[in-house]
């Protein structure tokens, strides 16, 4: 058991915002004997520019009475004009050969999104699907098929890297797994895989202990992500910047940048925080993620090399289970817990520094990547907030975010997406204190999201929001706005924007559908936004009022509403043809509104054989081969 002696060294645990003269980031982090990160190309850091006097290291945005973070920031009002992005589907592209699943359906919804005001969509491409049978094989078929139909559609695309599984087992209508090979390997080296201290294994995103080791057939994890990478920017270079506007690269389970909390993250789909639900709903504690023979050799070495080789054995005693009261565990309890000790504050560091070195070598080799092209390149940082109000935040802690009562642990991520000019991406935007607190008292999204837009605005890192479930209901979409503006307040300038999780066919039903084109109206710019949708600026809603009549709303939104309401309806009503349709259709709005109308005639044939809910994924079919035999699909 580790436990902590008099004579043990002491940690500095603060961060201060540094001004503009200085580097957000230093190039060498604390806890890694004998690594130093050069860069190989040179770029001019991103300094912090200093406009938050930080009182103390407390977080959350409670008044300056509490000791809490102070922030003053000019009266400026809120720039108008964030653009909105949807997530496609998860099973947009199929499981097995990369093909497109429902064009048709796919395209009419790509046009009223469009016609809706939607700046783009959320497209995310699985390592698991494009290089699954073979390394440095990629078959890019099915996403270079969902590029062109939202380029014919006039919208932009933003691309998630999705380096991680998806689902629980090949029984799930959501599953992607790793790519086999990758499989294979774990097969043969179980470490490579996440481990607890109870030697359970999760298999969701290769252990970071092993990033930069040749483990992957020759390759580290790191360079079959780079190549993975490389292979898209060669393949979609005459997209990159016109259509793909934006590039997410996952750096962990479920895209974010973070350990896995338990094993049960499994049960819930991998490829949105939803995953995270069975974690919030039972108020876990996560367990510590470093008993893979990678990780602990890490420990190990940094223990040692400062004197306490006790130290590195493994991680805190004292965590105890998944759902006790943190009050009640060793390591966790707010007036005596080992986690404010100099053991705690060492393995924390450790811990913490492991995932920041982790999020910057592959910032560094997607700056590398897609240098010279003008693309916006962006992370994800987890929404964990269940035990947000206790002192030492233990969830957020075992996730791999060092922010406690005493300690911010954002800003040193928003340093690192500032020096290489990445965009924070969070979740969480729609969930409000008041229900939260019903469920669980020390539980704080609001208080969360608060201390994280505050370390983004101090390092000048642009921000994309998203929902952490499909919501439409008027009072989550106010609470969007409410945050969004919360980042935006008293900065001239800003680069904000908005994921909206996700379309189905629920998106597409005639009340969410208009309150969904209300949410983006009222995100984009009031004096040049007018939704195609025929609806008139004097049509005022309520979440008390009822919601408009048919009348109230344009012939091309009537017609284009009922089609995908067939589109979306129950497979089992076989197939429908809606044939001749005359819908009106409305030029670009100008100074003088949408004055110029002319008709159209639409011959639709729809075809519904499938709609957005899960397709089940095909079982005992054997991958395409080509005739030398090889898996099909080669990389271009």
């Amino acid at each position: 058991m580790a436990v902590a002696s008099p004579s043990a060294p002491s940690f500095s645990v603060s961060f201060r915002c540094r001004g503009a003269a200085e580097s957000c980031i230093s190039n060498r982090l604390t806890w890694f004997p004998s690594v130093a990160f050069t860069r190989r190309h040179h770029r001019q850091s991103l300094p912090c520019v200093k406009r938050l006097s930080i009182a103390s290291s407390l977080n959350s945005s409670r008044s300056s009475q509490d000791g809490d973070v102070q922030y003053e920031f000019q009266q400026r009002g809120w720039q108008e004009g964030s653009p909105v992005y949807v997530k496609l589907p998860m099973d947009a592209v199929g499981p097995t050969v990369g093909q497109l699943w429902n064009a048709k359906t796919m395209s009419y919804s790509l046009h009223a999104l469009a016609d809706a005001g939607v700046e783009g969509v959320v497209l995310e491409i699985w390592w698991g699907l494009v290089e699954r049978y073979a390394p440095g094989v990629y078959n890019w078929h099915g996403y270079k098929e969902l590029v062109e139909l939202a380029m014919r559609s006039g919208l932009k695309v933003r691309v998630v890297m999705a380096f991680h599984q998806c689902g629980t087992g090949p029984d799930d209508p959501h599953w992607i797994s790793l790519p086999r090979w990758v499989l294979e390997e774990i097969q043969k080296n179980p470490d490579l895989a996440y481990a607890d201290k109870f030697g359970r294994r999760n298999m969701e995103y290769i252990s970071l202990g092993c990033d930069t080791l040749p483990v992957l057939r020759g390759r580290s994890p790191l360079q079959a992500y780079a190549d993975f990478m490389r292979n898209f920017r060669d393949t979609f270079g005459h997209f990159i910047g016109f259509i793909i506007t934006g590039i997410q690269v996952g750096m962990g389970p479920s895209g974010e940048l973070r350990y896995p909390l338990c094993k049960f993250e499994l049960r819930y789909p991998s490829c949105t925080s939803e995953k995270l639900t069975w974690s919030w709903h039972s108020h876990e504690l996560g367990e510590f993620q470093c008993y893979d023979k990678y990780m602990l050799a890490s420990l190990n070495a940094c223990a040692k090399d400062i004197g306490m080789p006790e130290w590195g054995n493994g991680g805190p005693f004292g965590a105890s289970n998944l759902i006790q009261n943190p009050e009640n565990t060793d390591f966790f309890g707010s007036d005596n817990g080992s986690w404010n000790t100099p053991y705690g504050k060492f393995f924390l560091e450790w811990y913490s520094g492991m995932l920041l070195w982790h999020g910057e070598i592959i910032c560094r080799e997607a700056e590398s990547i897609f240098q010279g092209t003008e693309v916006n390149k962006s992370a994800k940082v987890a929404a964990i907030y269940w035990h947000y109000d206790t002192q030492s935040h233990p969830s957020e802690l075992t996730a791999g975010y060092y922010n406690t009562s005493t300690r911010d642990g954002y800003l040193p991520i928003a340093r690192m997406f500032a020096r290489y000019g990445f965009t924070l991406c969070c979740t969480g935007f729609e969930r409000q204190d008041a229900e939260e607190k019903k469920r669980n008292p020390v539980s704080s999204p609001e208080g969360f999201l608060r201390q994280l837009l505050l370390a983004a605005k101090v390092c000048d890192v642009p921000l994309e929001g998203e929902n952490y479930a499909t919501t439409f209901d008027d009072e989550s979409f106010q609470q969007v706005l409410k945050m969004l503006k919360f980042y935006s307040y008293g900065l001239e300038k800003y680069s904000l924007s908005f994921n909206f999780e996700r379309m189905d066919k629920n998106l597409f039903d005639n009340r969410n559908w208009i309150r969904f084109v209300r949410f983006v109206k009222q995100m984009s710019d009031a004096n040049t936004f007018r939704a195609n949708l025929g609806i008139e600026d004097d049509v005022h809603w309520s979440s008390t009022s009822a919601l408009p009549a048919a009348s109230s709303m344009g012939p091309y939104a009537k017609t284009m509403i009922l089609l995908l309401l067939l589109v979306y309806l129950d497979p089992f009503i076989g197939r429908v043809k809606a044939m001749e349709h005359v819908a009106t259709s409305a030029n670009s709005a100008t100074n003088e509104g949408m004055n110029q109308v002319k008709m159209r005639k639409l011959t639709l044939e729809v075809d519904i054989q499938k709609d957005y809910n899960p397709i089940p994924n095909p079982k005992h079919e054997p991958p395409p081969r080509g005739k030398s035999g090889a898996p099909a699909g080669g990389g271009n």
